[in-house]
């Protein structure tokens, strides 16, 4: 793994793939820093993944793709078994990372599938499909994410201040981004567009990278701190909320980043409507509601320091749930790539994953 800077003006994505190198942007230190890591070794990108050098459930799975291939490249087998033995211990691996976000697991069933599917196949073919397969899974959330935001944006009026939660923009996906990706519709549509950040803690991915990569496309943004927004709520300055997604049930719960349950109990309380954009892949089908989504608990140094700089008591005991959920009677809508699933959330989701299929 090796560092590079790079400070491209073309649309920005966080992830890049090249001659067999794997490039994400740290964005532990965004945005102070735009640091690029190189990634050869599927160790590594597990590594990247577990300490959020990529975090976004949908960036997330095109990085496990990538990590799925170079452990399949590094594999000596002589024969299709041999290979699919070692090939599940690296998307084992890999699984391990980050138990919230169902695109990881969707990602390496997806090249799982694609292996089991050609088990006629030579080893030596097998690593090239499954090349492609993380470059097309890579493109494919892209496309995803455009197709998303046209869906989405007839959602924000024009002249709408909306309220987002943690970084569901370009950084946390392939590019363009999920919830940020229907504000970008919506701005290129040609509507006015306000935005007002959650900094979100304890990671800060609202105050770090939401306002980051907003500020860099001139989108107005506002950044406050999370107690703020029931108060701008009750003033009448938030029209609209809209968020990602880490994992959505069958019945229309939602999995997302720590404190959007509280932002829904608030909107709902305000009537300001609540949507949550999420590609398919993010949709759990096989969970019935949200009380099956498992939430992963990270280590209380999140909570206690900012940095180095420790903010609590030594010795106190400490909370770190990352994300939390949402029921579905608090969303108003939940946008995808093959449109908008509205009123009786289980029904349009079990429509709309059947045209995805």
């Amino acid at each position: 793994m090796t560092a590079t800077c790079n400070s491209s003006a073309r649309e920005f994505s966080p992830i890049e793939y090249s001659d067999g190198v794997l490039r994400m942007i740290d964005q532990r230190l965004l945005p102070g820093e735009e640091v690029w890591l190189e990634y050869t070794d599927f160790r590594a990108v597990a590594e990247a993944i577990r300490t959020m050098v990529v975090r976004g459930a949908p960036a997330i799975g095109v990085a496990a793709a990538y990590g799925a291939w170079f452990g399949a490249r590094d594999i000596e087998a002589e024969d299709f078994a041999g290979f699919w033995t070692k090939f599940e211990e690296v998307c084992d691996l890999l699984a391990a990372t980050r138990p919230t976000a169902v695109n990881l697991f969707w990602a390496l069933e997806r090249v799982k599938s694609f292996v089991r599917a050609n088990d006629n196949q030579s080893v030596v073919n097998l690593k090239i499909g499954l090349e492609y397969e993380a470059i097309a899974i890579a493109a494919e959330d892209i496309r995803t994410n455009r197709a998303m935001g046209k869906n989405g944006a007839p959602l924000l009026p024009d002249g709408a201040r909306v309220l987002t939660h943690c970084n569901a923009g370009a950084l946390a996906t392939g590019g363009y981004g999920t919830a940020l990706g229907v504000i970008r519709a919506a701005v290129a549509a040609g509507k006015k567009i306000a935005v007002i950040a959650d900094e979100t803690r304890p990671w800060l991915q609202g105050a770090r990278l939401t306002a980051w990569e907003l500020q860099r496309d001139g989108i107005p943004v506002t950044l406050i701190c999370d107690n703020m927004a029931g108060y701008l709520m009750s003033r009448g300055e938030i029209d609209c909320c809209i968020v990602g997604a880490d994992r959505i049930a069958a019945n229309g719960d939602v999995a997302n980043k720590i404190g959007t349950y509280t932002v829904a109990v608030l909107a709902k309380e305000h009537g300001i409507p609540f949507y949550v954009a999420a590609p398919l892949s993010t949709i759990d089908m096989s969970l019935p509601d949200g009380s099956h989504i498992p939430i992963e608990e990270r280590g209380a140094a999140e909570v206690t320091h900012s940095g180095d700089r420790q903010l609590a008591p030594e010795g106190i005991a400490v909370r770190n749930p990352a994300f939390d959920i949402t029921p579905a009677r608090l969303v108003t809508a939940i946008v995808t790539e093959q449109g908008v699933a509205k009123g009786d959330l289980a029904a349009g989701l079990r429509a709309l994953a059947g045209q995805g299929r």
